[in-house]
Protein backbone atom coordinates (compact mmCIF):
# COMPACT_ATOMS: atom_id res chain seq x y z
CA UNK A 1 0.00 0.00 0.00
CA UNK A 2 1.17 3.65 -0.64
CA UNK A 3 2.01 5.80 2.16
CA UNK A 4 2.83 9.42 2.42
CA UNK A 5 4.67 11.37 5.70
CA UNK A 6 5.40 14.73 4.52
CA UNK A 7 6.51 18.09 6.66
CA UNK A 8 5.74 21.48 5.17
CA UNK A 9 5.50 24.60 7.29
CA UNK A 10 4.69 23.52 10.35
CA UNK A 11 2.90 21.23 9.09
CA UNK A 12 2.69 17.00 8.62
CA UNK A 13 0.66 15.33 5.50
CA UNK A 14 0.38 11.54 6.16
CA UNK A 15 -1.72 8.86 5.29
CA UNK A 16 -4.15 6.95 7.14
CA UNK A 17 -3.13 4.47 9.39
CA UNK A 18 -6.09 1.40 8.87
CA UNK A 19 -4.92 -0.37 12.40
CA UNK A 20 -5.19 3.10 14.28
CA UNK A 21 -8.30 3.07 16.44
CA UNK A 22 -7.23 6.60 17.90
CA UNK A 23 -6.75 7.90 14.08
CA UNK A 24 -10.41 6.53 13.41
CA UNK A 25 -11.93 7.53 16.14
CA UNK A 26 -10.37 11.53 15.78
CA UNK A 27 -11.68 11.39 11.94
CA UNK A 28 -14.83 10.80 12.70
CA UNK A 29 -15.01 13.47 15.83
CA UNK A 30 -14.16 15.90 13.48
CA UNK A 31 -16.00 14.97 10.77
CA UNK A 32 -19.38 14.75 12.55
CA UNK A 33 -18.12 18.50 14.07
CA UNK A 34 -17.68 19.90 10.79
CA UNK A 35 -19.73 18.46 7.90
CA UNK A 36 -23.84 18.96 7.69
CA UNK A 37 -24.33 15.24 6.23
CA UNK A 38 -24.56 13.27 9.03
CA UNK A 39 -22.76 9.61 8.22
CA UNK A 40 -22.90 6.48 9.16
CA UNK A 41 -19.79 4.30 10.72
CA UNK A 42 -20.34 2.01 7.82
CA UNK A 43 -19.53 4.73 5.11
CA UNK A 44 -16.48 5.64 6.67
CA UNK A 45 -15.47 2.11 6.44
CA UNK A 46 -16.40 1.56 3.12
CA UNK A 47 -13.75 3.71 2.47
CA UNK A 48 -10.74 3.01 5.10
CA UNK A 49 -11.49 -0.53 4.36
CA UNK A 50 -11.45 -0.17 0.28
CA UNK A 51 -9.30 3.08 -0.07
CA UNK A 52 -7.22 3.28 2.93
CA UNK A 53 -4.22 4.74 0.60
CA UNK A 54 -6.42 7.77 -0.31
CA UNK A 55 -7.19 8.83 3.20
CA UNK A 56 -4.97 11.86 4.18
CA UNK A 57 -4.79 13.56 7.23
CA UNK A 58 -2.88 17.24 8.67
CA UNK A 59 -1.39 17.45 12.42
CA UNK A 60 1.00 20.33 13.42
CA UNK A 61 4.08 18.82 13.38
CA UNK A 62 5.30 19.02 16.41
CA UNK A 63 1.28 17.58 18.13
CA UNK A 64 -0.44 14.48 17.06
CA UNK A 65 -4.01 15.55 17.06
CA UNK A 66 -5.43 15.22 13.82
CA UNK A 67 -6.86 19.06 12.09
CA UNK A 68 -7.36 18.42 8.75
CA UNK A 69 -8.61 14.86 6.76
CA UNK A 70 -9.96 14.20 3.23
CA UNK A 71 -11.42 10.77 2.14
CA UNK A 72 -10.80 10.16 -1.55
CA UNK A 73 -10.98 7.17 -3.41
CA UNK A 74 -9.94 5.88 -7.33
CA UNK A 75 -12.53 2.97 -9.08
CA UNK A 76 -13.25 2.26 -12.41
CA UNK A 77 -16.34 4.48 -13.48
CA UNK A 78 -19.07 3.08 -16.24
CA UNK A 79 -15.78 1.04 -17.55
CA UNK A 80 -14.45 3.67 -19.41
CA UNK A 81 -12.27 6.09 -17.40
CA UNK A 82 -10.98 5.64 -13.80
CA UNK A 83 -12.53 8.25 -11.57
CA UNK A 84 -11.29 9.89 -8.37
CA UNK A 85 -14.03 10.93 -5.66
CA UNK A 86 -13.54 13.27 -3.39
CA UNK A 87 -16.07 11.82 -0.53
CA UNK A 88 -15.41 14.39 2.40
CA UNK A 89 -12.65 17.04 3.61
CA UNK A 90 -12.77 18.83 6.77
CA UNK A 91 -9.98 21.34 8.16
CA UNK A 92 -10.48 22.14 12.30
CA UNK A 93 -12.46 25.93 11.76
CA UNK A 94 -8.95 27.21 14.49
CA UNK A 95 -6.61 26.21 11.49
CA UNK A 96 -9.07 27.38 8.47
CA UNK A 97 -7.47 30.25 6.02
CA UNK A 98 -3.93 28.74 6.19
CA UNK A 99 -4.23 27.03 2.83
CA UNK A 100 -4.56 23.83 4.39
CA UNK A 101 -7.49 22.15 2.51
CA UNK A 102 -5.98 23.78 -0.92
CA UNK A 103 -2.83 21.82 -0.02
CA UNK A 104 -4.79 18.53 1.16
CA UNK A 105 -6.45 18.67 -2.18
CA UNK A 106 -3.59 19.11 -4.09
CA UNK A 107 -1.69 16.55 -2.52
CA UNK A 108 -5.24 14.28 -3.13
CA UNK A 109 -5.81 14.96 -6.90
CA UNK A 110 -2.08 13.99 -7.14
CA UNK A 111 -1.82 10.70 -5.77
CA UNK A 112 -5.15 9.83 -7.10
CA UNK A 113 -3.68 10.41 -10.27
CA UNK A 114 -0.42 8.65 -9.80
CA UNK A 115 -0.99 6.22 -7.53
CA UNK A 116 -4.58 5.27 -9.03
CA UNK A 117 -4.25 6.61 -12.83
CA UNK A 118 -7.77 8.78 -12.49
CA UNK A 119 -8.57 10.36 -15.88
CA UNK A 120 -10.93 12.58 -13.61
CA UNK A 121 -11.50 13.84 -10.27
CA UNK A 122 -15.16 14.29 -8.83
CA UNK A 123 -17.01 15.60 -6.10
CA UNK A 124 -20.41 17.06 -4.47
CA UNK A 125 -20.71 20.11 -2.54
CA UNK A 126 -23.74 22.08 -1.21
CA UNK A 127 -24.55 25.24 -3.38
CA UNK A 128 -24.20 27.36 -0.30
CA UNK A 129 -21.01 26.43 0.90
CA UNK A 130 -19.41 28.97 -1.50
CA UNK A 131 -15.83 28.65 0.29
CA UNK A 132 -15.96 24.91 -0.86
CA UNK A 133 -17.07 26.30 -4.50
CA UNK A 134 -14.12 28.81 -4.37
CA UNK A 135 -11.70 26.46 -3.47
CA UNK A 136 -12.62 23.77 -6.01
CA UNK A 137 -12.70 26.28 -8.88
CA UNK A 138 -9.56 27.72 -8.05
CA UNK A 139 -7.97 24.44 -8.99
CA UNK A 140 -9.90 23.68 -11.61
CA UNK A 141 -13.31 21.76 -11.30
CA UNK A 142 -16.25 22.59 -13.11
CA UNK A 143 -19.90 22.66 -12.31
CA UNK A 144 -21.49 20.10 -14.07
CA UNK A 145 -24.59 18.98 -12.53
CA UNK A 146 -27.12 20.58 -9.96
CA UNK A 147 -28.72 18.04 -7.61
CA UNK A 148 -32.09 19.12 -5.76
CA UNK A 149 -32.31 18.31 -2.13
CA UNK A 150 -29.40 15.90 -2.32
CA UNK A 151 -28.28 16.53 1.11
CA UNK A 152 -30.51 15.61 4.07
CA UNK A 153 -30.85 18.94 5.07
CA UNK A 154 -32.67 19.53 2.02
CA UNK A 155 -29.79 21.58 0.25
CA UNK A 156 -29.05 21.40 -3.21
CA UNK A 157 -25.47 20.74 -4.36
CA UNK A 158 -23.22 20.77 -7.28
CA UNK A 159 -21.24 18.21 -8.36
CA UNK A 160 -17.78 19.40 -9.92
CA UNK A 161 -15.44 17.57 -12.19
CA UNK A 162 -11.79 17.97 -12.65
CA UNK A 163 -10.61 16.53 -16.08
CA UNK A 164 -7.60 14.97 -16.04
CA UNK A 165 -6.73 13.95 -19.64
CA UNK A 166 -7.36 16.86 -21.75
CA UNK A 167 -10.01 15.25 -23.86
CA UNK A 168 -11.95 15.04 -21.06
CA UNK A 169 -12.40 18.48 -21.04
CA UNK A 170 -14.40 19.04 -24.04
CA UNK A 171 -17.78 18.98 -22.59
CA UNK A 172 -21.00 20.58 -24.65
CA UNK A 173 -22.45 21.35 -20.85
CA UNK A 174 -20.80 22.77 -17.71
CA UNK A 175 -22.98 24.77 -15.74
CA UNK A 176 -21.32 28.23 -15.82
CA UNK A 177 -18.34 29.23 -13.20
CA UNK A 178 -18.20 32.88 -12.67
CA UNK A 179 -19.24 34.36 -16.14
CA UNK A 180 -19.47 32.75 -19.76
CA UNK A 181 -18.46 35.56 -22.80
CA UNK A 182 -20.07 36.01 -26.07
CA UNK A 183 -18.25 32.22 -27.49
CA UNK A 184 -19.14 30.31 -24.35
CA UNK A 185 -15.96 30.37 -22.64
CA UNK A 186 -15.88 30.69 -19.01
CA UNK A 187 -13.81 33.81 -17.24
CA UNK A 188 -11.99 34.46 -14.21
CA UNK A 189 -11.35 30.76 -13.80
CA UNK A 190 -7.64 30.67 -12.43
CA UNK A 191 -5.35 27.56 -13.75
CA UNK A 192 -3.21 25.92 -10.54
CA UNK A 193 -0.64 23.70 -11.32
CA UNK A 194 -1.19 20.13 -9.55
Amino acid sequence: MHTIDIAEDGYRYYSFDPSSQSQFSEILTLIASNLSEPYSIYVYWYFFHQWPQYCFLISKEDDDKIIGVIITKVELHREVRMRGYIGMLVIDPAYRGKGLAKRLVKLSIRKMIDWGKADEIMLETEVTNTAALHLYELLGFMRTKRMHRYYLNTHDAFRLILPVLETLAVRVAFLPLQSVDAVGVANGVEAIEL
